[in-house]
């Protein structure tokens, strides 16, 4: 696959030329709204085996050969050149496609009331490229009972792609976490064994095959009780057959205090866990000033720390499938950012005849705008390229896989670049 980014002046038919496809491939791949009316600074996955690159000052066979990692050898005889003679500045030459390594690919889903059809569609798309499937989420009582969400088709469309269900179980009450029922369920002997039974009659009964912990907003001095916990489930879980995972906050050292942080404690849940997913995102956030939702340089770090504390086989990056649109100027308490999704910001560039910017350092794609009103607008979203840094620093640090939060919000360009970057592991 090739990331083709939108220059001033250019159009469908002229980029599909360049690349020896149709701008109708292009169009169905990107899923365009508007194929005759592309945005400065967008990004477009074109629908190619390997891809090609142009020669710029200072290249060699060397250098692009290890840029893309593939042998000098192999991109010479792909392009019928001599690795003898010397590489002409603006020569197109095609990099074969490289070995794909496995990769494990959750996503979250969330029905509400119950799953609508966009939603089920969202899933029935997303499948195929996916390990596990994440409806969110079965809440805990305080009686150690569940209450499920809606499932629906979600359980035949897991089935019909063998796609493995994680069940997400959390202390959501009113649609908040809450604290309280934390301490009640890690404290409570005689709840702690309600709800695991409860958890795997449930999961024998819906077809889970992944039981996963989604306890947030703990108490600090429920640290301890949620290893014990963990550890009690872990027996109970793995005797059944079942896989045990966690949802952790993003800390960056285990001395990180916090309502969302104390209580995590990364080096026990990456020795009692099969894996965990760590929330690296939402430094943007809809309450907060506008910012990338996940910038690459803070997300590194969270990860750099994780792999201190288990092993990357362990650790699934989370990754927002959304950005934000804010209305400037931004006043702390004021109103909340919208929530959007890649395909709609690249269609609000369009209608605002905004050029869409790139921000090399934190690896997010962004625009302004201004609004019927005259309120000026900041959005922060996801692209090809952006999604793409988060694959190559997936397969730098070796990682597990990518967790995504959540289905429903369109992004087909990120579906291409998994299958184009790894090897999807179905269980």
């Amino acid at each position: 696959m090739q990331i083709h980014v939108v220059q001033a002046g250019q159009s469908l038919y002229g980029i599909a030329q360049a690349y020896g496809v149709t701008a109708d491939e292009i169009s169905e791949a990107n899923q365009l709204s508007a194929p005759g009316m592309l945005v400065v600074g967008q990004t477009l996955v074109i629908p190619i085996t390997g891809m090609y690159y142009w020669v710029q000052p200072g290249d060699s066979f060397y250098t692009i050969a290890r840029r893309f990692g593939v042998g000098m050898s192999d991109l010479a005889a792909s392009n019928q050149l001599s690795l003898n003679q010397p590489l002409q500045i603006g020569l197109r030459l095609y990099i074969p496609p490289g070995p794909k390594r496995k990769a494990e690919i959750n996503a979250y889903i969330e029905p509400r009331g119950e799953v609508s059809q966009s939603l089920q569609n969202a899933a029935a798309e997303a499948a195929p490229h996916l390990t596990y499937l994440a409806p969110f989420s079965f809440r805990v009582q305080r009686d150690g009972s569940l209450e499920a969400p809606p499932l629906d088709d979600l359980v035949s469309t897991a089935a019909q792609h063998r796609v493995t269900l994680m069940m997400v179980v959390t202390n959501l009450e009113n649609a908040q976490f809450s604290s309280e029922l934390g301490r009640i369920i890690l404290n409570d002997q005689a709840v702690q064994n309600r709800l695991l039974e409860n958890i795997i009659s449930t999961a024998k009964e819906l077809g889970f095959r992944d039981i996963h912990f989604d306890f947030e907003f703990l108490r600090p001095e429920d640290r301890e009780a949620y290893n014990a916990f963990l550890r009690k489930a872990a027996g109970r879980i793995h005797q059944e057959g079942f896989l045990l995972s966690t949802a952790l906050a993003p800390k960056t050292s285990r001395t990180q205090t916090g309502a969302w942080y104390t209580a995590h404690d990364y080096k026990v849940h990456g020795e009692v866990a099969d894996f965990v997913i760590i929330m690296t995102y939402e430094w943007g956030y809809s309450g907060g000033p506008p910012m990338p939702v996940s910038p690459i340089g803070p997300v590194r770090r969270v990860l750099e720390y994780a792999l201190s504390e288990m092993p990357g086989s362990k650790i699934m990056m989370g990754q927002n499938l959304y950005g934000y649109d804010w209305t400037l100027p931004y006043v702390a308490g004021g109103p909340y950012a919208k929530a959007i999704s890649p395909q709609a910001a690249i269609d609000l560039a369009r209608t605002r005849n905004a050029a869409i910017q790139y921000d090399y350092k934190d690896q997010a794609p962004h625009f302004d705008y201004t609004d019927d009103a005259g309120k000026p607008h900041k959005v922060w979203f996801e692209d090809a390229r952006s999604i793409q840094a988060k694959f190559t620093l997936l397969k730098e640090l070796g990682l597990r896989g990518i967790s995504y939060w959540k289905l429903g919000l369109p992004f087909p360009q990120n579906w291409l670049l998994i299958e184009d970057n790894f090897q999807v592991v179905k269980r």
